[in-house]
């Protein structure tokens, strides 16, 4: 295979089996995807602006030799997909965990939360001439902090199971693209701390992705609940 295909190879990859699972009679995610769509469509378009900004800042570049060439703006076709396939089989991880999983795991996310809150407030201070670390940081200690105690997110035990799970393929994935590499991160905006090959911020990237998902899911899901009761 042309190795110019291997970012979109990736892509293809980490939703095919959840494409292929979403008909499972027990979870049924096809019934979700009302739900779904607008959260990506949200979510995605401002990963997308945010990932834009980065890319001409010189945050990150991506390497030519695993692209297949195709742009929107100065953002690879595959990047802008990994905004629709990976929060897609996220979501995924998250409906079929509620599906089959019906104890619960994590019986205390208040200290998980709190946890989360104190690593990504603590990396901000630390690291606050650092762009990457302190917009992923931030965003990670916000989004949290508003589901958890603004919204009051009734799943966020649930939630931070799918999260746990998520991050084996996450590792992989990311991994990957890491490794080759196929995004090149400039050390010199982030704390500059590797688990394997990639930069600690990508886990506060990760849970943000997954739960700004989630959310927006859920609270269309409600709104279109409380339309049909009327």
């Amino acid at each position: 295979m042309d190795q110019h295909y291997t970012y979109l190879l990736l892509d293809v990859l980490s939703v095919l089996f959840p494409l292929l699972l979403s008909f499972d009679k027990k979870v049924a995610f096809y019934k979700h995807w009302k739900y779904l769509l607008p959260a990506i469509v949200l979510n995605g378009t401002l990963f997308v602006l945010w990932d834009m900004y980065f890319t001409r800042k010189g945050v990150w570049s991506f390497n030519p030799d695993y692209i297949c060439g195709v742009y929107l703006v100065n953002l690879p076709l595959e990047e802008v997909l990994f905004f629709l396939v990976v929060p897609y089989s996220c979501a995924f991880i998250y409906e079929c965990l509620n599906a089959y999983v019906t104890r619960e795991i994590v019986t205390r996310p208040k200290l998980v939360t709190l946890i989360v809150l104190l690593l990504s407030a603590a990396s901000c201070v630390l690291f606050y001439d650092r762009i990457y670390t302190i917009v992923n940081a931030g965003i990670c200690f916000l989004v949290v902090f508003l589901a958890a105690f603004v919204y009051k997110f009734p799943n966020m035990g649930r939630f931070y199971l799918s999260f746990f799970v998520a991050l084996i393929p996450f590792l992989l994935f990311d991994g990957i693209i890491t490794y080759l590499p196929i995004v090149q991160y400039n050390d010199a905006e982030n704390m500059g701390i590797r688990f394997i090959r990639i930069p600690i911020e990508d886990f506060f990237y990760c849970l943000s992705l997954l739960l700004n998902t989630v959310l927006v899911m859920h609270l269309y899901k409600a709104r279109l609940s409380r339309k049909l009761n009327q």
